[in-house]
């Protein structure tokens, strides 16, 4: 049989079956995936085959294949640097969240998230959320990181759930398409699944005033079907986004503004730091590329990884996993 993976908790997967049943099924044995090091050998978003088993009172079933991927995005991996943790597979596009300081949201944060997501051809859009706390000067800090994306030609959209501002164009550019959101915790992802769906009733958190950090309500990554014929996949909130497997000399590719002007170097390994006659540092110095993207760039190039969050899931994975044994 063959279903789409709904939810994944570590051992066990929510599938739902082509009849419309969700069947939770465990892993047969381990998977390798070729050329994929990934802590998570089976993500939200995945077509998987699946047998069976009515031993037990209530049906489960064992996954023994999953399908070609035509996308996934990933993060490094919390605790194993060198491995990858696959957040969600086959999207079509991903809305990454942008709070300007409720929590604060970084130009670095963005930008890495990105270049993953240029890397692993996602196309992402840029959703500027709770625009109706701001006062005016977050508004003008808020308008300039828009004006910095659009020049790129990232799309930008402005939202509130609280007003609805946006809410109707967000579920336009969601029909028809398995959408992810993304973000830090507490920018907002499960509020505004709510405002488009209020049946669904996620669960949602106030923002921690001492550290200006969300709370983490959403566990694991979950899809779910939307009235409005349209998938969501709500993700926990990350921290820190750590880029994997990147030669140095490809991380300047996943910057459009830089992938245009690269064959105007003098050097074809130009790496954009200290080399003469580079197109790069040319536009920079001439205001055509944003300082703040360019510093990006250097961390990212110098492998200066933000500190990645603590897997304060593992205790809800395990009680989750019990639960079912």
């Amino acid at each position: 049989m063959t279903g789409l993976v709904y939810k994944s908790t570590g051992s066990w997967y929510t599938v739902k079956s082509e009849q419309g049943d969700f069947i939770e099924c465990r892993m047969k044995g381990k998977f390798r995936i070729k050329g994929i090091k990934s802590t998570n050998p089976i993500a939200v978003g995945d077509v998987v085959d699946y047998e069976l088993e009515e031993t037990s009172d209530t049906v489960t079933g064992t996954i023994h294949k999953i399908h070609d991927r035509k996308n996934y995005i990933v993060r490094k991996s919390v605790n194993l640097s060198h491995q990858m943790h696959i957040i969600a597979s086959n999207i079509d596009r991903v809305f990454l969240l942008v709070t300007i300081n409720n929590p604060p949201t970084t130009f670095n944060f963005i930008d890495r998230f990105l270049v993953t997501a240029e890397a692993y051809g996602i196309e992402t859009i840029l959703v500027f959320n709770k625009i109706d706390t701001f006062d005016d000067a977050t508004l003008n800090e808020q308008l300039y990181m828009q004006h910095v994306y659009q020049e790129i030609g990232y799309q930008c959209l402005r939202v509130s759930s609280t007003e609805r501002t946006g809410i109707d164009a967000l579920k336009e550019m969601m029909m028809g398409k398995v959408s992810m959101f993304s973000g830090h915790s507490g920018v907002g992802k499960s509020t505004l699944v709510n405002a488009m769906e209020p049946a669904l009733d996620l669960k949602t958190k106030t923002i921690s005033e001492a550290s200006k950090q969300g709370q983490h309500t959403t566990t694991f990554a979950e899809m779910y079907d939307l009235s409005f014929d349209a998938k969501i996949i709500d993700t926990p909130g990350i921290k820190g986004f750590g880029v994997v497997d990147m030669e140095p000399a490809e991380i300047s590719g996943y910057f459009p503004e830089f992938f245009k002007l690269k064959d105007q170097c003098k050097f074809n390994n130009c790496l954009h730091k200290d080399e003469p006659h580079c197109a790069i540092k040319t536009a920079l110095e001439n205001d055509e590329i944003a300082w703040s993207r360019y510093k990006s760039y250097l961390k990212i190039l110098e492998g200066d990884d933000e500190h990645y969050r603590t897997d304060i899931h593992n205790e809800d994975r395990i009680i989750s996993d019990k639960s079912r044994e």
